[in-house]
C-alpha cells in the first residue's frame, strides 16, 4: 500500500528513498563509513598506500618476445628456444652519402674501422662487414650482440659511442646506426614522452570537464582525486600480478585510460545521487543510505559487468590481452572498493560543502536535476516508440556499413613514425639492401640419431628456397642444436611483411615445401616462423577469437543485467543496445582510418588496415564502460516505476535525470579518449579515437533515442509484476 509520504513524493518529482530493510551490504558498509569517516579514511589511506608501495619494493615483470608468440609460430620459436637458440640482437651500421660525393671504396675503408673498432665493444659477438650495396649506394656493418633482442635496448651505449666517432671523423658521410633493438629504444623514449604529456593534460581537462559539468569543486576535484589513487595503487598491485602474467608495454596505458573513466563514474554517480537527496532536505546519513542502495548498487552491478567484460580477454590465450585483462580488472576493482568505502566518508565530512565552493554562472546552470532539452527529445521518442527505433536503427546500420570492409594488420616496425631517426636510418637500410626487408623462419626438430636426415632434409629445403628466386632471396642462416636434433633456418625474402609476396612466402613454406624436406623423418615436426608468419598467425588468432570474445561479452552482460534486474528483456536490451553500438564505432573507424580523407584532420598517415587487436580491446572496453551509464540510467528507471510512475513517465524522468551525470562522465571520457586519439603513434590514435567515437554514439543516438524506444515497445513485458 503507498504511504502518503511517497505520494507526496510523486506529486513534487522528487525521489522516494528505498526501504530501510532488508539493507544490502553496500548500504551497511556505507553508513558505517559516513558514522565514522575518520576510521574509513584512515584505512582507505592505509590500503592504498600499501598497494602502491608494492611497486617500488616489487618491479614489473616484462614479457619477452617469446611469450608474445601465438600459432604456429609462436611454438616455432619456443621449440627453437628450449633446444638452446639464443635470438641474439643484431645492430647495423650503414655508411652512405652525406654532405659529399660518395665514393664506394672510401666508404668501405671507413665501414672496415667501424667493424674493428666494433670488436672491441663489449656487448658485440661477432662482426661482419663491410658490405656494398648492389647499386653502390652504401656500405653495411653487422655487428651482433652478446644479448638478447629483449636484453640489447639497455646495452647500446658503447655501440653509439663508436658510431658517434666514425662520423665525427668523416663528416662527408652519413654513419647512422640502425636495429631492432635501437629502433624499439628510440620508439619507447619518444612514445613515453608523449604518452606523459598526455597523461599530464587529461588530469587538468578532467577536472575542468567536471566543474563545468556540475559547477562546484568538491563535485569536480573528489572523483579526480580517487581515480588517480585507483590508479596510483593498480600500478603497485601490477608489480606482483605481472610476476605471474608479464607485462608486453601496454598494461600500464590501459591502467590509465580505464582507472580514470570508471573511478570519475563511480565518484559521480554516487556523488550526484547523494547531491539530489540533500536537496530534497534528506539528512546526511540518509542521503548517503539512499545513495548507496540506488547509485551504489548501480556501481556495483557496472563493476561486475565491466569485470566479466574484460575478462572475456582471457579466450584469446594471447599473452597481451590477458595481461590487459588483469590490469584492467584490478583497476576496476580497486575504483569500485574506493567508491563505495571512503566516499561515503568523504561525503560525511563534506557535508554541505559537497556543493561548493560554486563556479560563478556555471553552478547555476548545472544546479538543476534534470535536462530539459533530454527530457524534451525523450518525450516525443517514448510518444512514438516504433518509429524512434526504425529510425536509429538505420542509423546505426548506416554507421556500421563500412565495417563489411575491415582489414586488420598487425603493427610492424616498418609502421613506426617516420620522426623518429632510427626509421629515417631504417628507410635507407631497406632501400639499399632490399633483401633483408624480412624472413622466414624454419624450425624442424627430429628424434635422437636422426641427423643426418635433418642435414638432408636442410641441403633440400636450401635447394627448394634458392629455386623461387621470385619469391625468396636465400637461405641466409642455419643453426643448429648441440645434441644435432633441432635446426633453425633463415630464409631471406625481398618483400615486405604486409605485402602477397611475403605472404606468398609462408604459404609456400606451410603448403608443401616444409613437409616435402622434412616430412619423410619419422617423428619428426616442424613449424614457420619469422616476420611475416608471426604476423599472419597473430592476426589469424585475433580473427578466429574475435567472435568468441564477441559472444562471451555479450553473454556474460545479459546474465549480469539478469541477475541484477531479474528481467530477461531489459538484459536482451541491453545486449542489443552494446551491439548495435559497437558495430557503428567499428563502422566509424573503418571509415577513418583505412582511407586517406581524415588524415589532415586527425594527422595520421593511412595504412589502409586497423590495427589487429584494436578492435578486441575496444569491444571489451566500450561493453563495460558503456554499461557504467547504462545500468545507471535503467536503476533509475526500475525506481521510477517502483514509485508507481507508468513506464513512459519512468522513462523520460529517468533519462532527463540523469542526463547530467551521463553528460558529465561522457565528456570526461571523450576528453581523455579524444588527449591519446591526438597522439601520433597509430595504435594509440584508432585506440582513443575508437573510444572518443564509441561513447559519443552511444551516450547520443543508443541512450536518447534507442534506449528509451525500446524499453517502451517492450514495456508490458519489462518487470514482472511483483
Amino acid at each position: 500500500m503507498t504511504t502518503n509520504v511517497t505520494r507526496s513524493a510523486r506529486r513534487a518529482g522528487t525521489s522516494v528513498p528505498p526501504p530501510r530493510s532488508p539493507r544490502r551490504l553496500t548500504t551497511r558498509v556505507a553508513i558505517w563509513s559516513a558514522r565514522r569517516p575518520g576510521r574509513a579514511i584512515a584505512l582507505w589511506l592505509l590500503a592504498m598506500t600499501l598497494a602502491a608501495a608494492l611497486g617500488v619494493l616489487v618491479a614489473p615483470r616484462t614479457a619477452s618476445q617469446l611469450d608474445l608468440g601465438v600459432g604456429e609460430s609462436g611454438r616455432a620459436d619456443r621449440v627453437a628456444a628450449n633446444a638452446g637458440y639464443v635470438d641474439r640482437a643484431v645492430e647495423n651500421v650503414l655508411i652512405s652519402a652525406g654532405s659529399g660525393t660518395f665514393d664506394p671504396s672510401s666508404a668501405t675503408a671507413v665501414g672496415v674501422a667501424a667493424a674493428t673498432a666494433l670488436r672491441a665493444v663489449p656487448v658485440v659477438d661477432t662482426v661482419t662487414g663491410p658490405v656494398a650495396a648492389a647499386d653502390g649506394s652504401a656500405v653495411l656493418v653487422r655487428a651482433q650482440l652478446r644479448a638478447t633482442s629483449d636484453e640489447a635496448a639497455s646495452r647500446l651505449g658503447d655501440i653509439r659511442a663508436v658510431v658517434a666517432t666514425v662520423q665525427d671523423a668523416h663528416p662527408d658521410l652519413r654513419v647512422e646506426q640502425v636495429g631492432d633493438a635501437s629502433i624499439h629504444a628510440d620508439f619507447q623514449d619518444w612514445l613515453g614522452k608523449d604518452l606523459q604529456r598526455a597523461t599530464m593534460l587529461s588530469l587538468p581537462v578532467t577536472l575542468v570537464i567536471l566543474l563545468v559539468a556540475f559547477g562546484a569543486l568538491a563535485m569536480a576535484a573528489t572523483p579526480v582525486i580517487l581515480g588517480i589513487a585507483a590508479v596510483a595503487a593498480t600500478f603497485g598491485l601490477w608489480s606482483v600480478v605481472s610476476q605471474a602474467i608479464p607485462d608486453p608495454g601496454m598494461v600500464g596505458h590501459i591502467i590509465l585510460l580505464v582507472g580514470m573513466a570508471v573511478g570519475v563514474d563511480y565518484s559521480l554517480f554516487y556523488m550526484r545521487r547523494y547531491r539530489e537527496e540533500r536537496h530534497h532536505g534528506t539528512a546526511p546519513v540518509d542521503a548517503v543510505r539512499v545513495a548507496a542502495a540506488t547509485a551504489g548498487h548501480s556501481v556495483i552491478v557496472s563493476g561486475a559487468a565491466v569485470v566479466c567484460a574484460m575478462a572475456g580477454l582471457f579466450i584469446t590465450q594471447d599473452a597481451v590481452f590477458e595481461a590487459m585483462a588483469a590490469g584492467a580488472v584490478l583497476v576496476v576493482i580497486v575504483a569500485l572498493g574506493s567508491s563505495l568505502t571512503v566516499l561515503p566518508a568523504l561525503l560525511s565530512v563534506l557535508g554541505r560543502w559537497v556543493d561548493r565552493p560554486r563556479v560563478p554562472i556555471v553552478w547555476r546552470l548545472s544546479a538543476g536535476s534534470r535536462s530539459r532539452t533530454v527530457g524534451t527529445t525523450v518525450g516525443w521518442v517514448v510518444r512514438h516508440p516504433v518509429i524512434s527505433s526504425i529510425a536509429s536503427a538505420l542509423v546505426v546500420a548506416a554507421m556500421s556499413f563500412p565495417l563489411l570492409s575491415i582489414s586488420l594488420k598487425a603493427t610492424q616496425v616498418a609502421d613506426f613514425p617516420r620522426n623518429l631517426t632510427t626509421m629515417q636510418t631504417y628507410d635507407r637500410l631497406v632501400a639499399a639492401f632490399p633483401g633483408d626487408t624480412s624472413s622466414d623462419v624454419i624450425v624442424t626438430q627430429v628424434p635422437a640419431g636422426s641427423s643426418g636426415q635433418l642435414a638432408s632434409g636442410i641441403k633440400r629445403l636450401t635447394a627448394d628456397v634458392a629455386a623461387r628466386p621470385d619469391v625468396f632471396a636465400d637461405v641466409s642462416h642455419v643453426w643448429t642444436s648441440t645434441d644435432g636434433t633441432t635446426a633453425r633456418i633463415v630464409a631471406s625474402v625481398p618483400h615486405a611483411v604486409d605485402s602477397a609476396s611475403g605472404r606468398d612466402s609462408v604459404a609456400l613454406l606451410r603448403g608443401g615445401m616444409v613437409q616435402e624436406a622434412f616430412g619423410s623423418i619419422p617423428g619428426a615436426t616442424y613449424g614457420v616462423s619469422g616476420d611475416i608468419a608471426s604476423d599472419l598467425d597473430y592476426t589469424r588468432n585475433l580473427e578466429q577469437k574475435l567472435p568468441i570474445v564477441i559472444a562471451m561479452v555479450l553473454l556474460m552482460t545479459f546474465v549480469v543485467m539478469w541477475r541484477s534486474y531479474r528481467s530477461l528483456v531489459v538484459a536482451l536490451v541491453t545486449v542489443v543496445l552494446n551491439a548495435m553500438s559497437l558495430t557503428a564505432t567499428f563502422g566509424v573507424l573503418v571509415l577513418i582510418f583505412q582511407n586517406t580523407w581524415a588524415e589532415g584532420l586527425l594527422g595520421f598517415t593511412s595504412t589502409g588496415h586497423v590495427v589487429s587487436w584494436v578492435p578486441m580491446l575496444l569491444i571489451v572496453v566500450l561493453a563495460g564502460l558503456s554499461l557504467d551509464y547504462h545500468v545507471f540510467v535503467v536503476s533509475r528507471i526500475r525506481e521510477n516505476v517502483a514509485n508507481g510512475q507508468t513506464i513512459r513517465q519512468a522513462v523520460r524522468d529517468g533519462i532527463a535525470r540523469t542526463a547530467g551525470v551521463v553528460a558529465g562522465a561522457a565528456a570526461v571520457m571523450i576528453g581523455v579518449f579524444s588527449i591519446f586519439g591526438a597522439l601520433t603513434f597509430i595504435e594509440l590514435k584508432q585506440i582513443g579515437v575508437g573510444l572518443a567515437v564509441g561513447i559519443v554514439i552511444d551516450v547520443t543516438v543508443i541512450r536518447i533515442v534507442t534506449l528509451p524506444a525500446f524499453l517502451v515497445v517492450c514495456r508490458r513485458w519489462l518487470w514482472p509484476a511483483r
